[in-house]
């Protein structure tokens, strides 16, 4: 089943170890691609030193301001689409990046396996027939929280959140 719009609507830290197991889905040319969400990571808006929004509202994170359930996708590093999940209320930047999906561990290597990219920056995944995410109803899964990764330019505090989630799969 399709995730609703108030699913979504909720702090990105909050919302993070929500969304695994969940099914992340992409469709391309009529055939569906599904995977279950495995590792995340929350940005936490204007506060958060790894945030993209952190200093303020740009033409690239322009999507995170959006109400809950849009993709933010931008380029990291002039190679890899990362795919993020907005959270909370329209204009409170935050997102969900979605770090793993079943197979294919790793931001960069998820999106290029469904082909994700800044073309589906701002897709709405309550409404796209492109890019959504569905609960197939089982078990939340158990995971571990631990620091974020790749993020060497935040403060120490923010360094050392444990908002990065990963499934653990010794159940």
């Amino acid at each position: 089943m399709r995730i609703k719009r108030d699913f979504y609507i909720q702090p990105a830290d909050v919302l993070a170890p929500l969304l695994l197991g969940k099914i992340l889905c992409r469709c391309i040319n009529g055939e569906v691609l599904r995977r279950r969400i495995t590792e995340t990571e929350a940005y936490v808006g204007a506060y958060d030193t790894a945030c993209h929004a952190f200093r303020g509202k740009t033409p690239r994170n322009s999507v995170m301001y959006e109400h809950g359930g849009v993709a933010y996708v931008y380029l990291c590093y002039g190679i890899h689409h990362l795919l993020n999940v907005v959270s909370a209320q329209k204009d409170v930047p935050e997102a969900v990046l979605i770090r793993g999906v079943e197979g294919y561990p790793g931001p960069g290597k998820l999106t290029r396996a469904l082909s994700i990219d800044r073309s589906l920056n701002g897709a709405d995944f309550v409404t796209s027939g492109e890019l959504w995410i569905e609960d197939d109803g089982g078990e939340p899964p158990l995971y571990a929280k631990t620091p974020r990764i790749g993020i060497d330019y935040a403060s120490d505090e923010d360094r050392t959140r444990l908002w990065r989630f990963v499934i653990n799969n010794s159940r």
